[in-house]
């Protein structure tokens, strides 16, 4: 019985995650702004090394860029590529660059990132508590938080127009 339930859950929550990247793509068409600059919901995750990783350590130090996705979906994996290819730069002008998975297995997570070589650290969202709070209904999806602890960008693509702009403040 409790297998049966795994797997349900399981089941439900890959559907919710498909059905919302048809819902991101849509809203990515549209366009998605922040008006209202919103404090970022704290958190308290476990990175793929089972450190413990809390946003609140990076609030007045520096801004993040937060990414959340997962392994199974194929945007994501063009994003990670993205984010590959960028990190260095986001180092650089003092960005943290935090990737959180959805919902999915240690192994599974740590296999993934292996495998792609991933350059950044990536935390475990295990029951996706923590994209729920962000609001995320799809992934791939983007949060950019500024130094003062606010969300100040959230949509599908890399914000590279408007970290840069958050810097030249």
């Amino acid at each position: 019985m409790r297998n049966c339930l795994k797997s349900f859950i399981s089941v439900f929550l890959v559907l919710t995650f498909v059905f919302g990247v048809c819902l991101a793509g849509k809203a990515a068409a549209q366009g998605v702004a922040v008006k209202k600059r919103l404090p970022a919901p704290d958190f308290k995750l476990q990175d793929t090394y089972q450190d413990i990783v809390a946003l609140k350590d990076y609030k007045g130090e520096q801004p993040v860029l937060l990414f959340f996705w997962t392994t199974w979906c194929p945007f994501c994996e063009r994003e990670l590529s993205v984010l590959n290819n960028a990190y260095q730069n986001l180092v650089k002008d003092g960005i943290e660059l935090l990737a959180i998975n959805a919902g999915e297995l240690p192994d599974t997570v740590t296999n993934f990132i292996q495998d792609f070589n991933l350059a950044y650290r990536v935390l475990l969202d295990r029951d996706t508590g923590i994209s729920s709070a962000y609001g995320v209904v799809g992934v791939p999806t983007y949060v950019l938080v500024d130094k003062a602890g606010n969300i100040v960008f959230k949509d599908n693509y890399f914000p590279q127009r408007e970290y840069k702009a958050l810097l030249a403040k």
